[in-house]
Order: structure tokens, then C-alpha cells, then sequence
């Protein structure tokens, strides 16, 4: 009863909260210096990339000027930061943990970035994609269903040789 009324620490609510923000996951974990340190990281990654003033501007159609405001070498750090977090703080949560679980957050983090790097310059039907859209819209999916692939052919391969129950 006491995991339905809210008692249960597990790796979903944990993912949850890293994804809300960096570090809170690992604060619910009681890994407490981790997470004031991710926390911080994140504060700094965010605010030396100009990254709340991109969202700003992306969500009210100004793609280029999110461009121009996109200190990339700065937010080249954050996927990887964010997607650390996130396996972070789902493998220290309560619950039995998955072999190979963190593939698919590798993978999207570079997928992630990767996305980030081509925002400048690419377009879709001559629009301008942007450096919170196309590494959101492209880079995510593209990293979770690759991660999820390699994850699911190393299951089987393990499976195979009999070195996994």
C-alpha cells in the first residue's frame, strides 16, 4: 500500500524528477553532494549557453535568432550532462536494475549533441530547424530507438551464449 500512496523511490519517479531537472533525482536518492553538484552544473551549462533564452525564443518562432543567441560550445556540455543524470538517478532508484540499460541514454545524449551541432544550418522544407528543435525532434528518437536496438541485439547475444537468465 505504501508504494501507491506515494512511498516508492522508484527508477520511474527518480527519471521523472532528473528530467524535471539534473540532480533532483540523485537529491531523492540521497545522494546528496551529486545532485547539488549536478544541479549546479546544469545552472552553469544553462545559463553560459544562453540555453532558457533559446526555449524562449524557439517556442515563439524565432529560429534564427535562437541561432545567433547559441553559445554552442557551452551547451555542447548539457545532452551529456542531462542524459548522465537521468541513467544516474534511474540506476540508483529502488527496483531491480536491467542489463544494459544505459544504451539507450548514451545514445541519445550523442545523438542529442549531435543534433545540436547540425542546428545552425539545417533545414527542413527551407525552415530552419533550430538548437532546441531539431536536437529534441531529431536527436531524441533517433538516439532511443538506435540505443534501444543495440540494448535489445546485446540482450540476445547474451541470451545466446546462455550468460543471461
Amino acid at each position: 500500500m505504501g508504494k501507491l500512496m506515494g512511498t516508492n523511490r522508484g527508477k520511474l519517479e527518480m527519471l521523472l524528477w532528473s528530467i524535471a531537472l539534473p540532480g533532483f533525482g540523485q537529491i531523492l536518492n540521497h545522494r546528496y553532494i551529486k545532485g547539488i553538484l549536478l544541479i549546479g552544473l546544469e545552472f552553469i551549462v544553462n545559463v553560459m549557453g544562453n540555453f532558457n533564452e533559446i526555449i524562449l525564443l524557439s517556442f515563439n518562432g524565432q529560429i534564427q535568432e535562437a541561432v545567433n543567441q547559441t553559445n554552442y560550445g557551452w551547451l555542447m556540455f548539457y545532452p551529456c550532462l542531462y542524459f548522465f543524470a537521468m541513467w544516474d538517478a534511474y540506476k540508483e532508484g529502488e527496483g531491480k536494475s536491467k542489463p544494459y540499460a544505459f544504451i539507450p541514454f548514451v545514445f541519445s545524449a550523442y545523438f542529442v549533441t549531435v543534433g545540436l551541432i547540425f542546428s545552425p544550418t539545417f533545414t527542413l522544407f527551407g525552415q530552419l530547424i533550430g538548437p532546441m528543435w531539431l536536437p529534441m525532434l531529431g536527436g531524441l528518437p533517433t538516439g532511443l530507438i538506435i540505443g534501444n536496438i543495440i540494448r535489445l541485439l546485446l540482450l540476445k547475444k547474451l541470451k545466446t551464449n546462455g550468460t543471461l537468465t
